[in-house]
Parts: structure tokens; sequence; C-alpha cells
């Protein structure tokens, strides 16, 4: 028994002879001296016997009171039993409980089993002692005997309770569990339906086992319970045997476990894979109709090109979570990827009410995001469709949301629309678009068609920008407008541009074999750029024996600038050392600063057609890109001159070259060399004296 502290001897041997002057008191003890069981107090806070009857004395093999009273009995208990002693005290200070149980003591280390009835006895100073009254010696087979004092030190808690009331009977690990001693089995569980699920489990089967939530002294713990019905053997009555396991360890492990497997990481939304078993849940028990939404974040890539990653991902998180603040608690929100997600909402039966919901969360949604003192301004496009579980195909069901989510894109972004037929029909022609996109990759039927670039000051056609078409088996000629989003969307833009860039280039070279003296200009995608594969093409073309430097431009947009500006950097100045031209595409649309243009390797700022098009309000503005390619040694270009008015304005402010329907639009090389022989520009070109 394990060693506890006592009280003074004088204190406790006074104890002892208040016990005894107190054994008037017939409800507690009567003449215990005269009694032939043995009978003892047993001072639980101090672990002393101040008190014996004479057949307790012969039972613990102690000479005197004096002798038993100085044997520390707790020298060399167990922790269990010190425990279960304790829960008796607790017990005893709450009501009038009576235990009759079996023990083993140890008088003299000979092991003696008895069945001893305990009661609470206060004793003088307050203090809650136990009187112990020995009824019977036990002479049961050995297993008997092991078998109890197993349920005394086990860490498995079994208990006996009568039918829907309080416990029989409790071993100490299962006393040392529950709230207080008289708890009922139904209050213990935290759910009652897993009472219900139960009980309605033992009256049919007569027995169960089940994972449950429990109420305990330490709080909400996971349990495994087995429950078995039986009759309690001492009083006859129907009850309930049950073993429990503290299982919340593993539990909350597992649970951890499937969190990560089936939870989003950055984001705290579901996966891919917690997605397909709700809906397999779904599909077995749901009654009612569901609507999936499909969509992601308008311009997301523009926001990682703008402010990083790491503002990026915190998008993301907050998006989310609005949107998980936005549907009830039984609705799913699951991220597919990047910014690709998908909300399940279950139980829907009215259009109504799905269009608030979608109301709600495009609300919360347009709220600006700030973090870092950045501030960004965001929203969301949305394709919606109705299915029922139980009969729909859930492949086709995404299907139909990607679709309108697609339809919300191509309308101008930010809003929602809902999956119909003429939809489907659209989508259906889309994909027969895709299809014959990747046939006419394939058998390389893109062409080239060539804008010419003028030079004011002389008025010859000095480049030319090269322009893809696709010229249809049976459409005819398909623009641009077309099928260049379409390859965008699809990732086949990057093998776009690389026929173009090889049938571009081909083209120069063999204009300068012919001795023109003319440079072409090409334009290179985002993705494409960023394509490991571009460095090794450029450098393969650039040891051809007809390249020769500056015969070729490249075409970037502003946003190939934005993200790692060493990197950018050296890029651009091994792309100019291989003998390329850098030309900056739609300049002053995009995101690059006038710290940006200085530094890097630009040999042409080519103006966006928008500024021409809103003379004079745009003047100040071109005016300064005019200046600012004058600081920096690049040719201006600008694009999109369709008026002589607006070509007059360029020459009166010396800009280098224009681009524009005002003189061609684009056409085929064979076109374009006529072009060359005929000077059809002269007529057309205003000189600066004019």
């Amino acid at each position: 028994m394990g060693t506890i502290k006592s009280n003074s001897v004088s204190t406790q041997k006074a104890a002892a002879n208040n016990m005894c002057s107190a054994a008037t008191h017939e409800n507690v003890w009567v003449a215990p001296n005269r009694l032939e069981t043995a009978f003892w107090i047993y001072d639980i806070d101090n672990q002393r016997i101040p008190f014996a009857n004479a057949s307790a004395l012969e039972l613990w093999q102690a000479e005197s009171q004096d002798q038993l009273f100085n044997r520390d009995l707790g020298a060399d208990m167990s922790t269990t039993v010190a425990e279960r002693l304790r829960q008796y005290q607790s017990d005893f200070e709450s009501s009038d409980a009576v235990f009759r149980e079996l023990w083993t003591l140890y008088p003299g280390g000979v092991p003696t089993s008895l069945m001893v009835t305990f009661r609470g006895y206060r004793l003088q100073d307050g203090r809650m002692a136990m009187q112990c009254e020995v009824g019977s010696d036990v002479e049961d087979e050995p297993e008997s005997l092991r078998s109890a004092e197993a349920l005394l030190h086990t860490d498995v808690m079994i208990s006996l309770y009568e039918r829907d009331s309080a416990p029989f009977y409790m071993n100490p690990a299962a006393r040392a569990a529950v709230q207080f001693s008289k708890q009922k089995l139904e209050d213990r569980f935290l759910h009652s339906s897993d009472y219900r699920i139960l009980t309605k489990k033992l009256e049919r089967v007569g027995e169960h086992r089940m994972i449950a939530k429990v109420n305990t002294k330490l709080g909400v713990k996971w349990h495994d319970i087995s429950a078995k019905l039986c009759t309690d053997a001492y009083t006859g009555r129907p009850s309930v045997l049950i073993t429990e396991i503290d299982v919340s360890e593993l539990k909350n492990a597992r649970d951890r476990a499937r969190y990560l497997a089936e939870s989003d990481q950055l984001t705290g939304c579901f996966n891919r894979s917690y997605l397909l078993q709700h809906i397999s849940m779904l599909q077995k028990f749901q009654t009612d109709e569901c609507a999936l939404i499909s969509f992601d974040i308008d311009k997301f890539k523009q926001i990682n090109d703008r402010f990083g990653h790491e503002m990026g991902d915190v998008v993301l998180q907050e998006i989310s979570g609005r949107i998980r603040a936005s549907v009830r608690e039984d609705d799913i929100v699951v991220r597919l990827g990047g910014d690709e997600f998908l909300v399940v909402l279950e139980r829907y039966r009215e259009r109504e009410a799905l269009e608030k919901t979608i109301r709600r969360i495009r609300d919360v949604i347009a709220k600006p995001i700030v973090h870092d003192e950045r501030r960004v301004n965001t929203s969301i496009s949305m394709g919606i469709t109705v299915f029922h579980p139980r009969t729909a195909d859930f492949t086709e069901v995404m299907r139909e949301a990607d679709i309108a989510l697609y339809a919300s894109k191509q309308a101008g972004r930010d809003r929602a629309t809902f999956f119909d037929e003429k939809i489907s029909r659209e989508a259906s022609a889309r994909a027969k678009l895709e299809a014959e996109l990747r046939d006419a990759l394939e058998k390389e039927e893109f062409e080239l068609f060539f804008q010419p670039r003028i030079e004011l000051e002389s008025g010859r056609i000095v480049s030319a920008e090269a322009l893809v078409r696709w010229p249809h088996p049976t459409r005819g000629m398909v623009s641009p407008g077309e099928f260049i989003p379409v390859c965008e969307e699809t990732g086949m833009i990057e093998e776009l541009g690389q026929l173009i860039l090889k049938k571009g280039c081909s083209y120069a070279m063999e204009w300068n074999k012919m001795g023109l003296d003319l440079q072409l200009s090409i334009n290179i995608s985002p993705r494409q750029f960023s394509n490991p594969g571009l460095m090794r093409e450029l450098d393969r073309i650039s040891r051809h024996p007809l390249f020769e430097k500056g015969i070729i431009e490249l075409e970037i947009t502003e946003s190939v600038l934005v993200g790692d500006l060493d990197e950018i950097e050296a890029k651009l100045q091994t792309i100019t050392k291989m003998g390329y031209g850098i030309a900056i595409d739609d300049f002053g649309t995009g995101y690059s600063s006038l710290s940006y243009i200085t530094r890097f390797p630009l040999s042409c700022l080519k103006i966006d057609q928008s500024f021409i098009g809103q003379l004079p309000r745009s003047g100040p503005v071109m005016e300064l890109i005019l200046t600012l390619a004058k600081q920096i040694g690049a040719t201006v270009v600008s694009e999109g001159v369709e008026t002589k008015g607006q070509l007059e304005w360029l020459a009166k402010r010396d800009c280098d070259q224009v681009q524009g329907f005002y003189f061609a639009r684009p056409v085929p090389q064979e076109t374009f060399l006529h072009m060359l022989d005929d000077r059809p520009f002269e007529q057309k070109y205003i000189p600066k004296s004019a």
C-alpha cells in the first residue's frame, strides 16, 4: 500500500478513545468488543486503524490496539486500492452508502480473503473514516478470488446497472470515471441518441458494442462500450453489464488521420476524397434534391502575380472561410485544387431558397480582403445545378456545374449561372471546338498572317507582327477571338505558341535570305514564357545560319514582368544576348511599374490600342509613355491606329512606329510581300511638317 503522511500519534489515539466513548451510538456500531466478527475503524486519510475489536486484532495478528495502530497500512498499498478507498470516502460524504465486497487482506504477509461490509464513520475532528465489519470468511475457488482481485486492479471499467436506474456495482476504474456514484447509464452518454441505439440493440439481440462519447470526471471522452443483458446475482433483478475502455487517444489519432486524409490543409475545406464518400452516403440516405455549386476566384492568377503567392493563400483561406460560414452545417465546401471549389447544398426543395443562399455567398465575397495593409477586392464565378442523389450520375452532375461555371466566365465573370439546355448545347459546341483544335494542332493547320508596322519618319514598312489564323476545313477562317481563349483555358496555348514561334522564325529567316530589311514580331504567352523549354528552343533557333541579331522580336505582356525580378531580368538578358529583341505588348494596361521598365533590356514599347481610341483624353498618358521610351532608348509603337487624325497626333509627338487598320489588316505572307513592292503607305503618311 502507498504511504500517506499521518497525523500525530497522540491525536489519533485521542480519536480512538473518542470512538470508544461513542459506542452508545446504536446506528453506527454497538459494543464492538462483544462482537464475535472482526470489527475495526479505518482512518482513510492517515491509513491507520485507530480502533479494532478483539476479533479484528486476531485477524490483523496484532497483540494490542497500539501495535495495530502503529502499522502504516499505506506503506505497500497499491494506487488502485488507495483510489478505491478515496471513492468510498467520497460516497460516504454524500450519502449513507454501504458497500459489501470481497477483499483480500495481507496480515503478516499472508493473503486472507473476506467479505467485508463498509460504512462511513465521522471522526470527532470531522474527517470521514470507514467502519469495517467482516461478514464471513470466504472459501472460494482460487479462480474466483483472482477474478475479484482483477476487478479491483484492472484499468477496464466494469459496471453493473439496474435497468433504467443507478448502478449496482462499479469496480474502481469505473467509479473513477463517472461524475458521481449514482449516475444513471442514460445520463453518462453525451448524445441521447447513442443511448437509444444501445437500448434498442439490447432489446433486440441482448448485447451490443459501440464507440460513443460519454461524460466523465475529466470531461467528454470516447469509450469503447460493450453491454450485455443479465440478472443481478444478489437481487435477481434485470441488469446490464457494462464494460468500457477509454479509446479517446486512439479515436483522436484516427480522427486526425482522417482529417488529414479528407481535408485540404491550406483552407480546412474537405477534399475530393471526402466529397466522393459524402456523395455515396447521400445516394443511400438522402430523399430530397441537392444543389451543387462549382466556383472559382475571378482572375486569381493576377492576384498571385501582383501580390505574391502568400497573399494568394490568404485569399483562398479567407474566401473558403466566408463560404463555409454562409452555408448550413450539413452543407459541405470542397477544394478541388488551385482556386477551384465545390459546394454541396443538401435538401433544397425550392429555387428561391437556393438563390437566397447564392446571394448571401456573393455578398460576403464582395467584401475586400485586407492583409498586411494590402487590400484585395475579389469576386467569384459560379455554376449551379440541381440533382437528386439517388438517381443522378454525380460525374455528370459535376460536368453540368462546370459547364454553368464556364458560362458565367464567358458572360463576364462575377456572376452565378444555372445549368440549362441552352448552356448544355453551347458546351457541346465548345467541346467539339476543343477536339477540332487539338486535331488542328496535331496537323499544324494554323497559318500566320502579318500586320505591317510603319516607320513614321520614312513611311516605310520596317516590321510586321505575326498573328495566327485558323483556316477551318468546313467553317472557313475562324476568328482568333473564338479559339485563343479556348486554347488558354485548356492549356493548348503553349503548344500553339510553340507552333507560331517555329513558323514565325522560319518566315523571318526566309525574309532575311531574300535580303529584306524587316523585323518580325512574335507573341509569347505568359505560360509559354514560364516554360523552361522556351529558352532551349530560342537557343536552337539562334544558332541557325540564317538567323541574325534583331530580325526577330518577342512580344510579351506586362504580367510576365511580375514575380521574381532577378530571375526575370536574368532570363531577358539571356534572350537579348542570343540576338532577340524584347517588346512589351499592350503597354499601360498591366501591373509593371516604371522602375521595372527601366530595369529590363527592352527594345520596344507597344502602346495598347485602348489609349489611341480615347484621344484626346488619354493624350497625357501617351505623351508620358513616349518620353519614357526615349529615356530608356526603346522604340515606341502605337497600336490600333484607325484614323487620319490619330496618325497626325502621333506624328507631331515623334512616335516611332504605328500599326493599325488605317494602313492594313493582317494579311497572308504573299499579300504582305506585295505591300513591300507597291509601297502603298506613302500617300497615307503625314510628314512631321504638316
